[in-house]
């Protein structure tokens, strides 16, 4: 990845460590600045990312004036001492034992994969046609990111409650379920609870380690004897309280879920924008127009087309949004959905007859039951009604039909 721009290195100290760190892991050039130039310097700079020292009053007024820039400017906090803004990433260097891994390894990739992000915001910016607004700020953690929850004992409900009141949280009481859920989910983040050998967490961390899906996951693991020795850029090891491990972690697991935005929005962007870009489906327009494509050409060469409706809790304005998500994933190549204003997500399955079609909506809805606390949630799960394709159907009589369906399931 080629360097965008200077790094800016803001701090009381005439020389931080860290501004020498950049320089061993040749990002450069490194312009240093104090406080009371901090903004100047951003606006005449122009830097690429930018490294804050521990001034709590300084960070926050700076971190205004960094989050009106675009493309995405990173905001880098080491070592804070109070919680950060929400558009500051927090790297904490004082728990490395340089025996494992220098800080200034860490932190050059911290600061690697925050500009991989800006690069992408970039890329999207310059190929967005109309041109439109789209900032990290747009990101809200409480609807739009996932952040998977694995522990047992007795801080496990202390979590569930701190991340749940910032993020969505799908919660795991052993390894092999959170590893069920990071392959069927669009996950943000993992925040690792107690309840786990050392061995266990090592091993789980090696296998994210290296598998490329989840190498950029914002890890925030709570053993506290663990040594960060792992090639993730995003890992921090907090031995606080729920409510800092929730602090610490939710500016990262935001800065993730910004990414993912932008990688939907580019995939839209290349499908001429039929795809919604939050849900991954197809915008409502296109799925009408692909719909009624589907019925006329399987009338006319013969063959199967079943379609399924989930309709969600209106109560709980989440589901829709990760049910569409999960459907987006998981569904076949050949199959097409939409989100419905209605709160449902209507998903064609081509060449399947209705009891295919009941196979497939059961293996989609099952993946959609959970909760913070690894038990299945009835907010959480649709009510799933499917009708097939009859001879003499249009698309207004078998949307019909599937909507008297899913009255009389709801009755």
């Amino acid at each position: 990845m080629s360097q965008q721009g200077p790094i800016l290195v803001v701090s009381t100290a005439k020389r931080l460590s860290f501004a020498a760190a950049l320089d061993v892991a040749r990002l450069f050039p490194v312009v240093e600045s104090g406080w009371a130039d901090a903004a100047r310097a951003v606006e005449q700079v122009q830097p690429a990312a930018v490294l804050a020292g521990a001034d709590a009053a300084g960070l926050a007024e700076l971190a205004v004036r960094v989050a009106a820039r675009q493309p995405y400017l990173p905001l880098i906090a080491v070592d804070p001492q109070t919680p950060v803004p929400d558009n500051v990433i927090p790297f904490f260097q004082s728990q490395i034992p340089h025996a494992q891994q220098g800080g200034s390894d860490r932190l050059a990739a911290r600061l690697r994969a925050a500009l991989r992000v800006r690069s992408l915001h970039a890329t999207v910016m310059r190929r967005l046609a109309p041109a439109a607004p789209m900032a990290l700020s747009h990101i809200d953690p409480a609807r739009d990111a996932t952040v998977l929850l694995i522990g047992r004992g007795g801080a496990y409900p202390a979590l569930s409650v701190a991340l749940g009141e910032r993020t969505g949280v799908v919660g795991a009481l052993s390894i092999e379920a959170a590893a069920k859920h990071l392959n069927v989910r669009d996950i943000d983040g993992i925040v690792l609870g107690e309840g786990f050998s050392l061995r266990v967490v090592d091993a789980f961390l090696t296998v994210l380690t290296e598998d490329a899906r989840f190498r950029n996951l914002p890890v925030v693991v709570t053993a506290g004897d663990l040594a960060p020795g792992y090639d993730l850029p995003n890992l921090e090891i907090v031995s606080g309280d729920a409510v800092q491990v929730a602090a610490i972690g939710l500016p990262l697991i935001r800065q993730h879920a910004f990414e993912a935005h932008l990688s939907r929005t580019l995939k839209a962007i290349d499908a001429d924008g039929l795809i919604d870009a939050r849900t991954g489906l197809l915008t409502p327009e296109a799925f009408e127009r692909d719909f009624a494509s589907a019925i006329y050409q399987t009338q006319q060469r013969g063959g199967g087309l079943s379609v399924a409706r989930f309709a969600f809790d209106p109560e709980h304005p989440r589901a829709q949004f990760d049910g569409a998500r999960i459907i987006s994933r998981l569904m076949r190549q050949m199959d097409f959905g939409a989100a419905q204003d209605d709160g449902s997500v209507v998903v064609v399955f081509a060449e399947a007859d209705l009891k295919s079609a009941h196979a497939i909506a059961r293996r989609l809805s099952s993946v959609m039951r959970h909760t913070s606390h690894g038990q299945r949630d009835a907010r959480s799960e649709p009510t799933v009604t499917v009708a097939t394709l009859l001879p003499n159907d249009s698309v207004k009589s078998l949307r019909s039909r599937l909507q008297d369906d899913a009255q009389r399931a709801a009755s």
